[in-house]
């Protein structure tokens, strides 16, 4: 079961080229347009979620990161095959 928000970040992936990524801001301006910032840590949340689920991928600086340890400014896409499904090996990026 998705949430509203869910719904909105998979349908704008799914309009999308495969391997192209959203900004979390258009996914809050399309819930809400007028107070979209109001909005922003709830995609955030929704987007980890999505990312646990194994449907999506969050991205910074356009590479795959640990959903629960990412900080910063990010991107959304759909998983892709070869996209890592753990991140227990790899470095968490901090910057």
């Amino acid at each position: 079961m998705t949430t509203p928000i869910q719904d909105t970040i998979l349908s704008q992936l799914a309009a999308l080229p495969a391997g192209k990524s959203i900004d979390p801001m258009n996914v809050a301006k399309a819930i809400q347009p007028e107070r979209w910032q109001q909005q922003l840590g709830h995609v955030r949340t929704n987007a980890i979620e999505l990312a646990r689920e194994g449907k999506v991928v969050i991205l910074r600086h356009n590479k795959p990161v640990n959903p629960e340890k990412f900080r910063g400014v990010y991107r959304i896409r759909l998983r892709l095959e070869g996209d890592p499904t753990s991140f227990e090996d790899t470095v968490s990026d901090e910057d």
